[in-house]
Order: structure tokens, then C-alpha cells, then sequence
């Protein structure tokens, strides 16, 4: 079929296989999308310079206040905040204190981003009795903040999940309790849905790497919490799937839980910048430390 003879496709009580031309206008017009954020109108594309004095560096300190950084300045945030169930780095916070403490971040992060700038958030849900669903949490906070919701991905971890066991009664329906073997990164836009590509950014990813990555089950290994000196780290392949599928080569990269420099690592992989922000001072210098050794090693690959 030809550009010019294919058929423009509308929303079907059924559904259709095809997407060419499609005018989905009917649909999101329905009273489903009414109280749903939905892209702005008229949104003039601004990019403020960040001081190069702040350009590839971790603030030790809070990122409630990321005064370091101009408004419109970032591209993407990619983070794994803190669960606060007693980790070594965790405070003992009420879920409104600590929800607050995300809250006043990720307004911050809405203040920093450019329009069309994109928020990944890595989450696992938390205990059993009762279950505390942290994503559905966020995804509302998220929404109440102005974010758009673009998608949820799962992490399917179970090819490296550990043996531990909650089955709570063995064999029997008096008690059975389930095992988390994935976790949620949830995907969220500022103002508008689409980027503006600059003259000076190109896009990195490949076909291949694009049409895995646009689906919403990913697959890969959990990382050493021994190996990275962090109790619970995520590895350096989340944020770097992340930045290849929504950043441009030289794109800013935000984390404001920065822990030991995953997301630096992956950002520079990537030829990307970062920055981080953690109040942790034994985090910060671990970060710096992790930083400079794996990327001595890309250099050295890259001349080997």
C-alpha cells in the first residue's frame, strides 16, 4: 500500500492491528481523560545553560533544593530513591514525611527540566503485611506535580532473584504470601510528549536496541550490593537503557539519589553528562572513586 492511497484508521470498539494515520481524537476526548494531565499548547522549547563549574559533579547535599542548577537546564532525571524500610542509608520516615521528602524533589525536578524533559523512577514495592504499593503512590504525586504519565516498564529480575522464601504457609492456601521478583520504573514528560532535537544532538541508539527497548518488560540481572559498597543498588544497565532510548549524545542527566555513581557511569558510557546529589558523604566519595575507575577502564578499552 502506498503513502498516498493508505487509509486513515479511528479508534474501534474492538480494536485494529494497524496504526497508520491513526486519529485517536475520539478516545482521548472521552470522560476517562478528564482529570488526566494532558500535553500543553503553545509551549516555547527553552534550554538554559548550566555552569560548567556544575557539569559532570555530585552536590553532597539535599535535592530538595537544587539551586545549583537553572531552571529548564535538564534533559532526563533517572532515579532509584530511597525505600525507607531501614537500609543503611534510609531515615526512619512516616509515609507522609517521606513522601514529602519525594514530593519537594521531584518539584524541584519539574523546575529544572526542559519542555518534553523525561523522569524515570525505579521502585520496589514493599512489605507483606500489609503490601505497600510505593509506585501507585508516586504515580499519583507524580500527576498531582503537573508530570504527564508516558508508560510503566517492569523489571523482570527473576533470571537473578535469590532463593529467599515468603511463601508464608507451605502448600497451602491458609496463608500464601508472594514473592516480588520485579520492580517498576515509571516513566513520566514535562509539558509536552515530544523533545526538541537540537542541530548539535544526534540520537545513539540502534534499530535493534530501540525495538527491544520500547516494550514494557525488561530483562536484566540485579546488581552485587558487596561489589558497589551500597545495600541496595541498581545496575548500571537500567539507567543506561534509559538514557538511550529518551536522550540525545550530550544530553544532561539528573539523579538526585545518586548513591555510589550508577547513573554517572551509565551517563558517561553514553556520552552523556550527569548530575547527582546525595546527602550521604561516605556515597558521594564511593561515587567519585567508582566514576574515575570505570571510566579509566573505558578509556583503556577504547585504545586497546
Amino acid at each position: 500500500m502506498t503513502k498516498k492511497n493508505r487509509q486513515n484508521t479511528r479508534t474501534s470498539s474492538f480494536g485494529i492491528s494497524g496504526r497508520f494515520g491513526h486519529d485517536s481524537s475520539e478516545f482521548y476526548s472521552k470522560k476517562i481523560y478528564s482529570k488526566v494531565n494532558l500535553p500543553k499548547t503553545g509551549v516555547e522549547y527553552i534550554e538554559n545553560i548550566i555552569p560548567e563549574e556544575s557539569i559532570n559533579r555530585i552536590f553532597c547535599k539535599s535535592s530538595e533544593n537544587m539551586d545549583d542548577l537553572p531552571d529548564y537546564s535538564v534533559h532526563l532525571m533517572v532515579t532509584s530513591p530511597p525505600y525507607n524500610v531501614g537500609k543503611d542509608y534510609d531515615d526512619d520516615l512516616s509515609l507522609k514525611e517521606y513522601f514529602s521528602l519525594l514530593r519537594n524533589v521531584f518539584q524541584e525536578t519539574y523546575r529544572v527540566l526542559v519542555p518534553g524533559g523525561r523522569v524515570a523512577i525505579n521502585i520496589a514495592n514493599v512489605g507483606r503485611k500489609p503490601y505497600i504499593s510505593l509506585n501507585s503512590e508516586i504515580i499519583r504525586l507524580m500527576q498531582d506535580i503537573g508530570f504527564m504519565m508516558r508508560g510503566e516498564i517492569i523489571w523482570d529480575k527473576g533470571a537473578s532473584a535469590g532463593g529467599s522464601c515468603a511463601w508464608g504457609s507451605w502448600k497451602s492456601a491458609s496463608n500464601p504470601v508472594l514473592r516480588d521478583v520485579h520492580e517498576y520504573i515509571m516513566v513520566f514528560s514535562k509539558d509536552v510528549f515530544k523533545r526538541k532535537k537540537l542541530s548539535d544532538r544526534n540520537d545513539t541508539i540502534t534499530r535493534d536496541e530501540f525495538l527491544e527497548l520500547t516494550k514494557s518488560v525488561w530483562q536484566f540481572p540485579t546488581e552485587s550490593a558487596k561489589k558497589v559498597s551500597h545495600p541496595a543498588p541498581f545496575p548500571v544497565e537500567l539507567p543506561r537503557r534509559i538514557i538511550q532510548l529518551y536522550t540525545f549524545e550530550g544530553d544532561v542527566v539528573l539523579d538526585p539519589f545518586m548513591g555510589v555513581g550508577t547513573t554517572a557511569v551509565a551517563a558517561l558510557v553514553s556520552n552523556r553528562k550527569y548530575i547527582g546529589y546525595d546527602i550521604s558523604e561516605e556515597y558521594c566519595q564511593l561515587a567519585e572513586e567508582r566514576i574515575k575507575s570505570e571510566t579509566s577502564q573505558l578509556k583503556f578499552d577504547a585504545f586497546a
